[in-house]
């Protein structure tokens, strides 16, 4: 009988759950298996760091305590998300810091003298860059009233090449404003990129229609902006 009772709890060993924490306690397992003592280190482990902290594998580099890991993982999407409701904020934001270094520079702040200079420039540019081939004198006019500096000297050269061309092939040409972006204004300049639909139809033919982008330099002048300068991207 003392043999036997003395077997009974060996069964009961593999059921305990203390060894996978692998943390060392000051007296090792005896042979019959851990103790009531051993979990005495379990209790001890939390003490060392503060609650939510504990981090069992400190003895193995590298490891990260497991709620240490959820609650980044809890605050991670919560921080995106407040990134992406504060954009407006963010951009008005950027727009300061840059606006450090250039002061001068309201293309995000002064919506009404943006729209100005983009509804300028888009009906400037649909202006010249539309003839038909009888009524090319009529486009050179409206050029001379939208463009200024080296856009209407690059102008002037491009339409002494083109008038010819255009009469013998009976060409038209419509040019149709699709977006202006702008990048840069102050008190009397402004910067921008223009993204242009071009539609050309020669007698007989059907019409075609091909994307082009312009970068766009304008100034103020007498109230109206001037297009000073054309870079095709």
């Amino acid at each position: 009988m003392t043999t036997a009772e003395a077997a009974t709890p060996a069964p009961d060993t593999p059921q305990l759950d203390t060894p996978q924490l692998e943390v060392p306690g000051p007296e090792g397992p005896g042979p019959e298996g851990p103790g009531p003592d051993a979990a005495e280190p379990e209790a001890a482990e939390p003490g060392d760091s503060e609650p939510g902290d504990w981090e069992p594998g400190d003895s193995e580099p590298g490891a990260e305590a497991g709620p240490r890991r959820r609650l980044r993982r809890a605050l991670l999407p919560a921080v995106v998300a407040a990134l992406l409701a504060g954009g407006g904020l963010f951009l008005h934001l950027g727009a300061q810091v840059r606006g450090s270094a250039d002061t001068a520079n309201v293309a995000l702040t002064d919506a009404a003298a943006g729209s100005r200079v983009t509804g300028d420039v888009a009906a400037a540019l649909a202006r010249v860059f539309s003839y038909a081939p009888t009524d090319t004198d009529a486009t050179v006019r409206a050029a001379g009233l939208s463009l200024d500096a080296a856009a209407a000297t690059q102008y002037r050269a491009l339409m002494d090449q083109l008038r010819a061309q255009v009469a013998e092939q009976k060409l038209t040409l419509t040019t149709r404003v699709v977006r202006v972006g702008l990048v840069r204004l102050d008190a009397d300049s402004a910067q921008l990129l223009v993204f242009l639909d071009q539609t050309s139809q020669r007698v007989g033919r059907a019409a075609s229609t091909v994307p082009a982008q312009l970068s766009v330099t304008a100034r103020l002048d007498g109230g109206h902006w001037r297009i000073t300068d054309l870079r095709a991207r």
